[in-house]
């Protein structure tokens, strides 16, 4: 199985733990999004289910790991976001799933072994699933597992957070990220992490679809509408329309490395009328719109704003 490299001290610590039957009865893997907690997760459950898997991994040919890989062993289940009556998703976890998921880990395992379910994304549960789930973590029965996977932990309950075993995955070195990025075939590895954040999960998916010219397209859109060429509207409706979170975050990038040049007593590419204030302050209102996208507030308006702000 191909593995990330950041991933093997969290690896040989829940081994250790499972060798010495000292499992915990709730595990919660956190972290940001793109460094492999849930292929860590999925190879971990079925670590634990596999009949031929003395040292935790996987055999891959017994018959839990075909059923594993089938998605239909009897032992475990992953409980994410349902749908409504009307057929719609939902972009909760609400409380009857997490009852049934009770009901579920109630019943004995079908294969005389361990019972899983992985709660994906356990972050998005609500109040009173939160709730719910408190009474399974508090009363767990034996040899029962959950695995709560989560990119924002700290939307979740103090009183869940405290009753789980927490895997917290942190951002490798850059030494380390740009090995395993160049192994994986990424073409300019180093400008992709950067664009990443250091995040070499990110930074694979993004050079495989094209970010990098984006992240370009941005740069060269805020160094226009800063020298005031081309029209805000314009731009915000262009974003809109293409990976708008992701050009803020590219937009934010590029608003940094200005701040930090011209601390450096040097000319930024932007060539932005804003201050080192009004720098910090456009930053930040980035980040804000960035997560505004993701609510109820009209898009481009939310765009427009931005984007006036900053010429």
């Amino acid at each position: 199985m191909n593995t990330m490299p950041w991933h093997a001290e969290h690896w040989s610590r829940l081994q250790a733990r499972r060798t010495r039957d000292a499992m915990p009865h709730a595990l919660l893997l956190c972290g940001p999004a793109g460094l492999g907690k849930r292929d860590f997760m999925h190879r971990f459950a079925q670590g634990l289910l596999c009949t031929q898997a003395p040292d935790g991994e996987p055999c891959g040919q017994c018959r839990s790991c075909q059923l594993f890989a089938a998605g239909t062993h009897p032992d475990y289940a992953v409980l994410t976001f349902g749908l409504r009556k009307d057929g719609v998703q939902r972009s909760e976890i609400v409380v009857d799933q997490i009852r049934e998921l009770s009901a579920r880990l109630a019943m004995a395992s079908q294969f005389g072994g361990w019972q899983i379910v992985c709660i994906d994304p356990a972050d998005a549960m609500n109040a009173a699933a939160a709730n719910a789930l408190l009474k399974t973590l508090e009363e767990p029965s034996p040899q029962t597992l959950l695995l709560l996977v989560a990119d924002a932990p700290w939307r979740l309950p103090q009183t869940i957070r405290s009753r789980c075993q927490r895997i917290e995955f942190h951002l490798p070195s850059r030494d380390e990220a740009l090995d395993w990025l160049q192994h994986q075939g990424v073409k300019d590895a180093a400008t992709a992490l950067d664009a990443a954040g250091g995040n070499p999960g990110l930074a694979r998916a993004w050079g495989e679809e094209g970010a990098l010219a984006r992240r370009q397209e941005v740069r060269k859109d805020l160094g226009a509408l800063a020298a005031g060429r081309g029209e805000a509207m314009e731009v915000a409706k262009r974003w809109l329309d293409n990976e708008p979170e992701q050009r803020l975050w590219f937009a934010a990038q590029a608003v940094a490395d200005e701040a930090r040049t011209r601390a450096a007593a040097g000319a930024g590419p932007l060539v932005s009328q804003l201050d080192a204030e009004g720098l910090d302050r456009w930053y930040m209102a980035a980040n804000r719109a960035r997560e505004s996208l993701r609510g109820p507030l009209r898009g481009d308006l939310v765009l427009l704003e931005l984007l006036a702000s900053w010429r």
